[in-house]
């Protein structure tokens, strides 16, 4: 099944299990931009690879912000999932974690991994 036909709502509940698996607190702005961009990100991968001028501006819109706010915010639930997530579900979706000494992933590279994953997973629905 490819993820577009996917309704939004049964994606963004997908997408909201998954990252309540990583470990992104939920009370965070940063959780629900961050749905915002890997859901955009599932649709169309291109807007990953323009994330300041494509995938911030669409949120920012959307939630009556600006594009500083959103990368931001984007930014620090990665920093804190990334810090006080399950390990093994890191490990799982990108192949490390902060366990194993790397560093965090960048915003765009985060985003794009779980889009990937997410993407894979109902292709192979």
């Amino acid at each position: 099944m490819d993820i577009v036909a996917v309704k939004d709502s049964e994606l963004e509940r997908y997408v909201t299990k998954i990252m309540l698996e990583i470990g992104v607190p939920a009370h965070l702005k940063g959780y629900h931009y961050l749905r915002d961009a890997i859901i955009l990100s599932g649709k169309d991968m291109e807007v990953v690879s323009s994330v300041t001028k494509l995938l911030y501006p669409t949120i920012a819109k959307h939630f009556k912000t600006t594009d500083q706010k959103v990368e931001r915010a984007i930014r620090n639930a990665i920093e804190v999932s990334w810090t006080r997530g399950n390990v093994e579900t890191f490990e799982k979706i990108f192949g490390y974690s902060a366990a194993s000494g790397r560093n965090r992933p960048t915003n765009s590279e985060y985003i794009a991994r779980i889009a990937d994953n997410i993407r894979l997973d109902y292709k192979t629905m």
